[in-house]
């Protein structure tokens, strides 16, 4: 018993002592570290442009309406260098009324020729008989000059002579005039008609050429959408189109540029050389760089909305095979400074 009774003063002593805290000191705060300024990113929808296109219409021919059939096409995606043939339409009326006006305008041609050597023959003959009665006149005048040697009768028939000589000479000499301006004019009515011939055969000529479209400038064909069989879709030879719609684009694909429209308040990121990321929704993988090109000066904005927008244009600065007019891309710009 008495070693346990030993042992309960020493646990009742070391319980009743107290442990001295540790002291902890704080760490000192690490060196600030300089960080760069935020980026404001700026994010736009456009459409893919070329720099250097052209559209080819149904073409507009003088004299002619209605449809026109199309009885050639470039195929689809070719390369086509300027001056080479993009398409063609049926001609058969053209070449018909360029064969009837050659067939008219020869004719009158002939009747030109034949109309002016008739007027010089009958110029001639006139003035022949203009010398003629001159002549007779000059005679009866030199016999009238012997009134005082002939008897009464005589002269007085030589005055009657020398009178209807004078008259005949003036008569004459008006009717000449007279013949020589209806001559002219009907020479100058076979001339008008031919010239209008002539109109008419360069105007079929003219329409023949038109009715075949070359290209314009080098670059690629891409097929334009026209109403067909109650439907949208490419042209294809055979098909009757109107005038004036649009059939091939051609264009450039070495320069190809994304036209947005951009908010009034996010101008303030676009700059002159500003770079830009651009983003095909057609193929997701591709990224291409652009840089800002220009904006317009001009911002306007829908009916009720507060917001103005404007357009902003920026140019890849790379080609690239996949990019074509017409596809819907997403421009992202990035500025430093200003916040979201």
């Amino acid at each position: 018993m008495r070693p346990l009774a030993a042992a309960v003063p020493l646990l009742l002593l070391v319980s009743c002592s107290r442990s001295t805290p540790s002291t902890t000191h704080a760490a000192s705060p690490p060196p600030a570290r300089e960080t760069a300024p935020p980026k404001r990113e700026v994010r736009v929808t456009g459409t893919v442009q070329a720099v250097h296109s052209f559209k080819v219409t149904v073409p507009q021919i003088q004299g002619q309406g209605g449809a026109m059939t199309l009885t050639k096409l470039i195929p689809n995606g070719s390369r086509v260098k300027e001056g080479d043939l993009i398409a063609t339409f049926d001609n058969t009326q053209q070449v018909d009324n360029a064969r009837d006006a050659q067939a008219k305008f020869d004719d009158l041609g002939h009747q030109v020729d034949q109309k002016r050597a008739q007027n010089r023959a009958d110029a001639e003959k006139r003035t022949a008989d203009l010398k003629q009665a001159e002549a007779d006149r000059d005679k009866a005048l030199i016999e009238l000059k012997k009134g005082p040697v002939l008897s009464e009768i005589e002269r007085q028939q030589d005055e009657v002579k020398a009178g209807i000589a004078r008259q005949h000479v003036e008569s004459l000499t008006k009717s000449n005039a007279l013949h020589d301006k209806a001559d002219a004019a009907a020479l100058r009515i076979l001339e008008l008609q031919r010239d209008r011939q002539r109109v008419a055969l360069e105007r079929a000529q003219s329409n023949m050429r038109r009715l075949e479209i070359h290209a314009t400038l080098s670059g690629m064909v891409a097929h334009q959408n026209v109403f067909r069989n109650s439907s949208m879709g490419h042209p294809q030879e055979g098909d009757q189109l109107w005038r004036g719609q649009p059939i091939v684009a051609i264009f450039d694909p070495a320069e190809m540029l994304v036209r947005c429209m951009v908010g009034e308040p996010d101008g303030a990121a676009l700059t002159p050389g500003t770079h830009a990321t651009v983003y095909l929704d057609a193929y997701p993988d591709l990224v291409l760089p652009a840089h800002f090109e220009f904006a317009s000066p001009v911002a306007s904005s829908a009916l009720g909305s507060p917001i103005k927008t404007f357009t902003a244009v920026f140019k890849l600065d790379k080609a690239d095979p996949h990019v074509m007019p017409d596809l819907s891309a997403a421009v992202v710009v990035e500025s430093p400074g200003g916040k979201q």
